[in-house]
């Protein structure tokens, strides 16, 4: 349950349309005048408590890297007094795609030779990685264009006077957050419509190639922070009559790439993405150059302001950020994106905290997966044709018949709390189709607003013949989460060039790891079966684990400061073994493999280890 619900904004703009969120099923357009849409906005943001996880150096400057969803982290920040000088988001795109993450086996110390020998015989690619989903951009428009409009209600509440924001999308959505974005800053307070040109994506043959981004940028007001940016431009020949530069400025010239002049920077950018083979990639669905950020930084602030992302992904906007001198705050829901950008600012020499927002709901890695599982999760909860999509499926009783299940779609926000708004949807728009014969229907809710005034609206408003259940998905959830078993020694080391504590990791077992590979070697040997073989036919290889299971295990660290499990974390050492098998040591890359131990300089008390697909369990030493 919410603490406290905080206002987004005191009032919408005076002669602007605003989306009405009240009525769920359709992107209507009402004005502020409308009563219910005063209502809906004035519910606000839900303020949740929030844990600090770990704290990286003193971080005076109060950086963040906060694990929520937007309009959490907004009320946090709001609830805070903290405000934004600018803010960055590369949000869904709704595309209807899903975004996976490569996940490697890592190099088995205890086995290094085998893994040797079975590299030289197989292709490396296919037996040690497989592809784990991070998260599904798949929405309807309607669904999407009011969970944006909250979402951009709530940033702006946070915005200092002298802000900006730039909105990355692209030709899915983009046109219709155009419009919303007149709704929520004024038409007069747009400033560019950016163009990203870069070359990568496939051929096409029904329609021109598809090449660009689309990004917004518009400012709170006049008084917005902004700085002009210039750029070279190369010319094949820029000579004059008498064979000489013909020079159009000062700073005009020429480098190792050729002659130049300056030039005020326009609306359309040519830039690469990021190649797989750049030091910037974090082998990341959706990550975004840093040449590009940097542009937007120093445009819109300077140093010493903050600069917010609240679709953080990769963490390219808070890197950025941190190296050109400014504040910075980070907001993802995914664990994926708060453990690369974590480990990419510790290599950055960042300091910032990481903070947990605490919504009750306990994700499996994130929203995607843990929808995937929840169905498995409720008992004697099955798929049912005739049901609208609205419903997740039906349970099978001896006194009620068939029973509707409805689950709140954990991908959006908007559904994340059972209010009257959403209740009347259900009963006026989802109970009416249902089977005649319907006696019951079970709805699972995360949060509630005021349960007693709720089932009194149900008691008023509902139909007599059909029972509302409510039940808390919380306790659904709470069986999702399971802990990695470890086996480990703990040895006091003096070697000369040496001479602290060593963890020896013994034996890593991860049930949800195991179970993933299990799937997806089911999978493969399927489609190899079923494969018509042409030349001849190709041969299974599955994905294998050692009995130590150690190739499971990304990175590990120790803390020397306190033996409390659920104290905020404090890393006095760590390593990550990268997808080749080197350390990554405290955030320094090495040329090292990685020999199934960790050392520090004092007595370890706490360990913590994450597997390859992104789980974290602590150990007390």
């Amino acid at each position: 349950m919410a603490i406290k619900y905080i206002p987004y904004f005191p009032n919408t703009l005076e002669g602007q349309a605003v989306l009405d969120n009240f009525v769920r099923t359709k992107c209507v357009l009402r004005y502020r005048d409308n009563d219910r849409v005063e209502e809906r906005i004035k519910q606000g943001m839900p303020l949740y408590e929030t844990e600090l996880q770990e704290r990286i150096g003193k971080n005076e400057d109060g950086n963040l890297v906060l694990r929520g969803e937007c309009l959490s982290a907004c009320a946090y920040l709001k609830d805070k007094g903290i405000t934004v000088d600018l803010v960055y988001i590369d949000p869904p795109f709704a595309s209807g795609a899903d975004y996976a993450k490569k996940v490697y086996l890592r190099r088995n110390p205890k086995v290094a030779e085998a893994i040797r020998q079975a590299e030289s015989e197989l292709d490396i690619e296919e037996l040690r990685s497989f592809e784990e989903k991070m998260y599904g951009d798949i929405w309807d428009k309607e669904s999407y264009l009011n969970w944006m409009y909250e979402n951009l209600m709530a940033i702006k509440s946070v915005m200092s006077d002298t802000a900006s924001i730039y909105v990355h999308l692209d030709w899915h959505i983009g046109h219709y957050v155009k419009i919303l974005m007149d709704e929520v800053f004024g038409e007069d307070n747009f400033r560019n419509e950016i163009i990203w040109h870069y070359r990568t994506g496939n051929l096409s043959f029904n329609n021109f190639q598809r090449k660009h981004d689309t990004i917004f940028f518009y400012v709170k007001n006049n008084e917005a922070y902004f700085k002009q940016q210039y750029v070279k431009e190369y010319y094949v020949q820029i000579y004059g009559p008498d064979k000489k530069l013909a020079m159009k400025g000062p700073n005009d010239g020429k480098d190792e790439y050729g002659e130049f002049k300056i030039s005020q920077m326009d609306d359309v950018w040519n830039l690469s993405s990021v190649f797989t083979l750049s030091n910037e990639h974090q082998a990341y669905a959706t990550q975004k150059p840093e040449v590009l950020l940097e542009r937007i930084i120093k445009a819109s602030s300077n140093e010493g302001m903050v600069v917010a992302d609240f679709f953080g992904g990769s963490g390219v906007t808070t890197a950025v950020a941190n190296r050109l001198g400014r504040k910075f705050i980070h907001t993802d829901i995914n664990i994926n994106s708060i453990q690369t950008t974590r480990d990419r600012l510790l290599a950055a020499k960042a300091e910032f905290d990481v903070m947990e927002i605490k919504d009750g709901v306990s994700l499996y890695r994130n929203p995607v997966q843990t929808m995937e599982r929840l169905k498995k999760l409720i008992p004697s909860l099955r798929n049912e044709d005739t049901l609208d999509k609205f419903w997740a499926g039906c349970i099978v009783d001896t006194k009620y018949g068939m029973i509707p299940v409805y689950l709140p779609n954990l991908m959006d926000g908007s559904t994340r709390v059972l209010d009257k708004p959403l209740m009347n949807h259900i009963i006026r728009k989802a109970m009416p189709d249902l089977p005649d014969n319907t006696k019951r229907v079970i709805i699972y809710y995360i949060d509630i607003d005021n349960r007693k005034k709720l089932e009194r609206f149900i008691k008023e408003r509902g139909n007599p013949l059909i029972t509302i259940e409510l039940r808390d998905l919380k306790q659904v959830l709470d069986n999702v989460v399971a802990e990695d078993f470890a086996e480990w020694e703990v040895t006091e080391e003096s070697t000369g060039l040496f001479n602290g504590w060593k963890v020896e990791i013994k034996q890593f077992q991860s049930d949800r790891v195991r179970q993933k590979i299990y799937e997806i070697n089911q999978k493969n040997q399927l489609q190899a079966l079923q494969q018509k073989p042409k030349s001849k036919e190709k041969t299974f290889t599955p994905i294998l684990i050692s009995d130590e299971g150690l190739e499971t295990i990304e990175w590990i660290s120790l803390d020397c400061t306190t033996a409390e499990k659920d104290a905020p974390w404090h890393s006095d050492s760590e390593i990550k073994i990268d997808k080749v098998g080197y350390v990554i040591k405290n955030g320094t890359k090495t040329t090292e493999y990685w020999d199934a131990c960790i050392r520090c300089d004092h007595k370890p008390l706490r360990m913590k280890i994450r597997n390859i697909c992104g789980d974290e369990t602590v150990y007390n030493l």
